[in-house]
């Protein structure tokens, strides 16, 4: 008679550590998705913000003339969402020359509510 050897197949230690390795796999999937989702979300914001930061800033450039210096807000309603535009303009070193910054923010819905900054940009506007 041949003796018996072990049942062959894997040990519940093996199974186990398999089932750990899949699992960290699918919980890193997830939050790849759920980071993809938010970004997917935000996104049509981000594209409304950037229409109402160009409105402005193509407002300053029909003047032609420099921007005076100072902080300007103002309301923009894009796709039915209200944002609100600080405009920043600075003086530069060369008096040709303005630096103009813009921040869009979701418009305030209560007094307390905590307002997002959507988007920042920053360019020189010269004299005309």
């Amino acid at each position: 008679m041949k003796p018996m050897r072990g049942l062959a197949g894997f040990s519940l230690i093996e199974v186990l550590v398999a089932i750990g390795m899949v699992a960290l796999a699918l919980i890193a999937g997830m939050a790849v998705s759920m980071t993809l989702t938010r970004f997917a979300e935000r996104q049509p914001e981000l594209v409304l913000a950037q229409l109402c930061a160009q409105n402005d800033l193509a407002r300053l450039h029909l003047r032609h003339q420099l921007p005076e210096v100072g902080e300007s807000v103002s309301a923009c309603t894009q796709a039915n969402r209200d944002f609100s535009v600080r405009l920043s303009v600075t003086a530069t070193a060369n008096p040709d020359f303005n630096q103009v910054r813009v921040q869009v923010q979701q418009a305030r819905a209560t007094p307390s509510a905590v307002q997002q900054v959507l988007l920042n940009l920053s360019t020189v506007m010269g004299r005309y």
